[in-house]
Parts: structure tokens; C-alpha cells; sequence
């Protein structure tokens, strides 16, 4: 794929603001530990104001990705990163894996999601991202049957790419466990995930190289964070130093996922 305006690699620092949903979808009884919800709460509360400053500090435009829940119980922040310029995507109403529900369930959902999201900003989101990137069979379909742009969970490729539906292609913005703090920093022994935290240094390494990989072969970099996650202050002095790293290539523009699916959309008509 050739990118236009002399871009050698496009770049997205996109965030999936989950807060307290993805705890409670998994596990109803997680809401009675107040340490545990604290823990999540710190994503939307404290982090994201913080995550924010930092993307205005490099001047990027980032993709968040929220659910409806997270939306409509902290509506004065979701303002605040659509005032910021940033992009707002779908992530269901209470981080529901497609994939855990019927059809008619997971529309019901999205469309619920998106309805909270523009009654806040005024505009209609036009990218998806799955909540743990558990797709149905028939999630590409729903989507693009209710006029999304593009879906961003899926790892067939380092570039964006069309799938088809029984309707129109739909973008791809892939995605990939590698670029994803999660499988690095996740531990809640409630929910037995307690695997040993990577460093903030060891997980600078690992990013760092795949960004240098996909910058000589000319792909993109598409980095999927959690606020309540990458927001400790370590660990966002982390980011700040690849993002550092990252302006220091030639030829390197940060964009938001919808940006990169419009570069695609063009190419492809």
C-alpha cells in the first residue's frame, strides 16, 4: 500500500477506556470490591485527564474507544476528548464480546453505545472496536449494515484491508496482542489473572522494535492502551519516551484510526 504525502509508516495511539465495564461484564460480582473498582475507576478518573495532556503535549490526535456505560456516567470527560479533537469510537454498552451474544443482541448493543455517544458529542461513531477483540460471525455484517466505516480487532494483516460483508467491504484497522499493554500489565487475582508485570522498560523494548519493523517495511503502527492501565505515571513516562522515539523516523504521521481508514476507503474507490 503507497501512502500519500511522502508518509512512510502512519501511526495511531488509540486507547480503550474501559473503566469498571470490562470487570463487571466478566464477573457481575466484581462491583462489591470497592479495591478492585477503585483500580478500574483510576482508567477514566485519573489517567485519561492525564493520557490527555500528554497527546496534546505532541499535539496527537488519538482514537478512544468507550463503552456506552463509561460514556453516559462520565459524560464531562467524553466532551472534553471530542473537544480535544480526538476520535470516539463504539465499544458496546458494558464491554460485551460480541462473540458472548446473539445477533439481535450484539445490535442492540451497538446501536445503545452509539445512541449515548452522540447524544454527548453530536456525532454518530463511524469505528468499532470489539470489546476483547471477541468478534461474532455476524459482527462485520451488523456493522456495516449500520453504516460503520471501519472495525479494529482483527490481525490478518500490518496494513488497513477490506473484508467483505453481505453488504458493502468494510475497512480493517488491525490490531495485534504485541501492541497491546494488556497481556504486559493486566493482574486481578479476583479474576485469576495474576501473570507477573512486564517493566515499563521491557514493554518499551518490545514496542520499540515492532515500531522499527514496521517502519522498514512500510506498515503501519497501531498501539491499543487502557487508561486504568498505561495511566500509572511509570508507565505513561514510558509512552511519552516512544512517542519521543517514534517523531524522531522520518516520514512518520500520527493519525487517528478513522483517518487511516479514509487514506484506505480512498485507495480503494
Amino acid at each position: 500500500m503507497k501512502w500519500p504525502n511522502n508518509i512512510s509508516c502512519p501511526v495511531v495511539i488509540s486507547f480503550d477506556l474501559d473503566g469498571v465495564t470490562g470487570t463487571i461484564n466478566r464477573n457481575p460480582a466484581s462491583k462489591n470490591l470497592p479495591t478492585l473498582m477503585s483500580m478500574r475507576e483510576y482508567g477514566p478518573s485519573v489517567a485519561t485527564p492525564r493520557i490527555l495532556d500528554l497527546l496534546d503535549s505532541h499535539n496527537i490526535k488519538s482514537s478512544f474507544y468507550i463503552p456506552g456505560f463509561i460514556a453516559e456516567t462520565h459524560p464531562d470527560l467524553i466532551l472534553d476528548i471530542h473537544k480535544r479533537g480526538h476520535e470516539i469510537g463504539n465499544h458496546g454498552y458494558m464491554h460485551e464480546p460480541p462473540a458472548t451474544l446473539t445477533s439481535l443482541e450484539e445490535e442492540n448493543v451497538l446501536l445503545q453505545g452509539s445512541k449515548i455517544i452522540k447524544d454527548i458529542t453530536g456525532e454518530n461513531p463511524v469505528g468499532y472496536r470489539s470489546p476483547s477483540w471477541e468478534l461474532s460471525s455476524d459482527s462485520l455484517n451488523i456493522l456495516k449494515r449500520n453504516g460503520f466505516l471501519y472495525d479494529s480487532s482483527m490481525m490478518g494483516n500490518d496494513i488497513p484491508y477490506l473484508i467483505h460483508t453481505r453488504h458493502d467491504p468494510i475497512i480493517e484497522i488491525p490490531i495485534h496482542w504485541e501492541l497491546d499493554d494488556h497481556p504486559f500489565f493486566n493482574y486481578i487475582p479476583f479474576l485469576g489473572q495474576t501473570n507477573v508485570m512486564a517493566s515499563p522498560e521491557h514493554v518499551y523494548s518490545v514496542w520499540a522494535s515492532s515500531f522499527e519493523g514496521l517502519y522498514k517495511y512500510k506498515r503501519t503502527f497501531v498501539l491499543t492502551m487502557h487508561p486504568w492501565i498505561i495511566g500509572r505515571p511509570g508507565r505513561l513516562n514510558m509512552l511519552d519516551k516512544l512517542i519521543t522515539l517514534i517523531k524522531s523516523y522520518q516520514g512518520t504521521s500520527f493519525m487517528t484510526c478513522k483517518e487511516l481508514a479514509l487514506i484506505k476507503a480512498h485507495d480503494y474507490m
